[in-house]
């Protein structure tokens, strides 16, 4: 397998998870399921470098489970992965499952073909016995030429050694159904006739088939949500770009990366992996460490990993205090970006591995 076409498979992020994509470089276009995007107007992918961009979800097929995303950016240097010409797949061959398992770094398992058309759900699909895990769906299947020969997908109960893709024949229906794809606005293809529909309807205004349900809907973020962001977005960060599941976001003020979630569905955290101590002299960090008032934030260790953290019980959260614990998260990420300089100059720390070092 060539490393270089990995460049084309991205992460994709919103506020429920998260899942994969790969670049259709013919089309300027990103494929994935749509069940990883259901929901959702506009998501996050990112590349293996953690670097994210807006992507907007321009046409969805319920029906095929395919999406096509349109994102915002340069991708002209990412290399081309070619469809299969050959739809046809045998028992046996090798197969390589490429993606973002459980939202993990970049991951390739390898496997074989165990049926090239499995008959589930009124659709074929191609089986095989390659570890496929959440995080995976939308990813290609890729043959030992680096061409697509599926789309994975495991929104399916997974027995041991058990994954599927939607087949690349399918995808390369829906490619040719298309013409321009309008990259402005939110599509729904009619799974009868292929219509492109705009305006949210119940039934296809060309064949009058029933659409499938919720295919026009908006997923509503929770009030919960809405508070971290608007501290997010107050750092000069677009939310979207930030979001990394459920309750969870993760991005880069500067060179920290900062870290905001939901702990035991009672604490919000908001903490930063700011530096690693030095190998030797490491008494006086942590001389500092005790003896400064970091409040309202604290400082940890694990391991040689230094934190800077800020807790809140979500009960705490109120009309009263929400402007402080707001003004609080975002001081914590302008100050994790100032410490982890002054640590690694006053103190002879290393910057964490998680640091953008362009942003240093």
């Amino acid at each position: 397998m060539e490393n270089n076409i990995f460049q084309s498979i991205f992460k994709v992020t919103h506020s429920g998870g998260s899942g994969s994509c790969f670049y259709l470089k013919s089309r300027d276009l990103f494929v994935t399921n749509y069940h990883v995007v259901e929901g959702y107007r506009t998501v996050a992918i990112h590349d293996n470098d953690r670097n994210p961009y807006l992507a907007h979800v321009v046409v969805v097929n319920p029906l095929l489970d395919i999406a096509l995303l349109a994102a915002e950016g340069d991708f002209t240097a990412l290399p081309e992965i070619p469809l299969a010409d050959d739809e046809t797949v045998s028992v046996g061959r090798k197969i390589y499952v490429a993606g973002y398992p459980y939202g993990m770094p970049f991951t390739i398992t390898e496997g074989s073909v165990s049926a090239p058309r499995q008959l589930m759900e009124g659709q074929y699909y191609l089986q095989t016995d390659a570890a496929v895990n959440p995080g995976n769906s939308g990813g290609p299947m890729l043959n030992d030429r680096n061409e697509v020969v599926g789309v994975t997908v495991s929104k399916f109960t997974q027995a041991d050694n058990m994954g599927f893709g939607i087949r690349v024949e399918t995808l390369r229906k829906l490619l040719d159904s298309l013409g321009e794809v309008d990259r402005t606005q939110f599509q729904v293809q009619c799974g009868s006739c292929d219509e492109l529909i705009a305006e949210e309807e119940e039934f296809c205004p060309s064949c009058g088939d029933k659409l499938p349900e919720g295919a026009f809907d908006e997923r509503e973020e929770s009030p919960l949500c809405g508070f971290v962001e608007s501290a997010i977005r107050e750092m000069g960060i677009d939310p979207v770009l930030a979001r990394d599941g459920y309750d969870s976001w993760l991005f880069h003020k500067g060179s920290s990366e900062i870290r905001i979630f939901v702990y035991d569905g009672a604490y919000l955290f908001s903490t930063s992996p700011i530096n690693l101590l030095p190998k030797k002299e490491v008494e006086p960090v942590l001389d500092y460490m005790l003896s400064e008032d970091f409040g309202p934030y604290k400082l940890g260790i694990e391991g040689r990993q230094i934190y800077i953290a800020y807790r809140i019980h979500l009960s705490d959260i109120t009309d009263a205090s929400e402007e402080e614990i707001r003004r609080n998260i975002v001081n914590l990420a302008l100050k994790a970006d100032e410490m982890d300089n002054m640590m690694v100059e006053r103190f002879g720390c290393e910057f964490s591995e998680y640091s953008k070092a362009d942003a240093r």
